[in-house]
């Protein structure tokens, strides 16, 4: 089970009242959020390995260069020496450390990697899977992982963290019209404001499905751009003409990475903490109540 955490905690903050305080009076409904939802992740699911994905770079440098308006809108403060500061609610910035050190203390696996996003590292080990594999994330994206032969599926939170969607490759045909492996091409054709792309003008989901199931893939469309006999409008020949620059850079952007550098980490469910003295002090610090010791209870069953 790979978890997209940031997309979790995200959910878990806006999901969870700001009422959840620690005993300063310090927001921790972002952590209780997210521990609860682990809780019920493993709960239903009983994981062999479990990994917390993150974000070591949410707006790579390489992903920038070949497409400048990629998650522009979301930039708090760009900065020439390493990752730009992402826009986050106020409260929910100092809880992210605290979630690492409790995913730490607990020894849950937590994975992110110099240049890279979360969505990359998903990617990765998904790829060098030997057995069915549960990615667990609001962001469509990772859509394009979706691969029955090799037990691959997307749990897709619905409402708050309680509910979620089951997302194989026959929920993908019925919503999409497309599999797994063409959900990467649809995506930048249609584009997607809530990342900066652009996609090609005109072209929107129903029509980016027509097409990719008039010729195939990406490859096929662009060789039927060039192809006077081809089924395709003036207006369409016209639009994915103009559109050939962004087209030839856009499948490097919106392919998630398969072939991350990921550290010799053990991923297996742990069945009690790793470090209790740590985790103890921050149940106390920060009031973490029920929601940790219910994950605890379900670690050791």
């Amino acid at each position: 089970m790979l978890l997209d955490t940031a997309s979790l905690y995200f959910r878990a903050y806006f999901g969870v009242p700001d009422s959840v305080k620690a005993p300063d009076g310090t927001p921790v409904n972002a952590v209780r959020g997210l521990l609860d939802f682990i809780d019920r992740l493993v709960k239903d699911h009983r994981p062999d390995h479990l990994v917390a994905c993150m974000d070591a770079d949410w707006r790579p440098h390489w992903r920038v260069e070949l497409i400048p308006s990629y998650k522009a809108h979301r930039v708090a403060e760009e900065r020439p020496a390493g990752p730009d500061e992402e826009e986050v609610p106020d409260t929910l910035s100092p809880q992210v450390p605290v979630i690492e050190a409790v995913l730490d203390a607990l020894g849950i696996a937590r994975v992110g990697v110099p240049g890279y996003e979360a969505d990359d590292v998903i990617g990765t080990y998904t790829a060098r899977a030997t057995g069915p594999v549960d990615i667990v994330t609001g962001d469509r994206d990772l859509y394009q992982l979706v691969d029955d032969a090799r037990g691959v599926r997307v749990l897709y939170p619905v409402k708050g963290v309680g509910t979620l969607n089951l997302v194989d490759e026959a929920a993908l045909r019925e919503k999409y019209g497309v599999d797994g492996s063409g959900y990467a091409d649809l995506a930048l054709l249609r584009g997607d404001p809530s990342d900066g792309l652009l996609g090609v003008p005109g072209i929107g989901e129903k029509t980016a499905a027509k097409l990719l199931a008039e010729f195939g893939d990406l490859a096929g469309i662009q060789a039927a751009v060039d192809d006077p006999k081809a089924k395709l409008t003036p207006s369409q020949r016209k639009r994915l003409t103009e559109a050939g620059p962004y087209l030839a850079v856009a499948p490097k952007v919106v392919r998630v990475a398969g072939d991350v550098p990921l550290p010799d980490t053990g991923t297996a469910l742990p069945r009690g903490p790793r470090d209790p003295g740590a985790l103890d002090a921050l149940a106390a610090r920060w009031g973490l109540g029920g929601s940790l010791q219910r994950l605890l209870t379900t670690l050791t069953v």
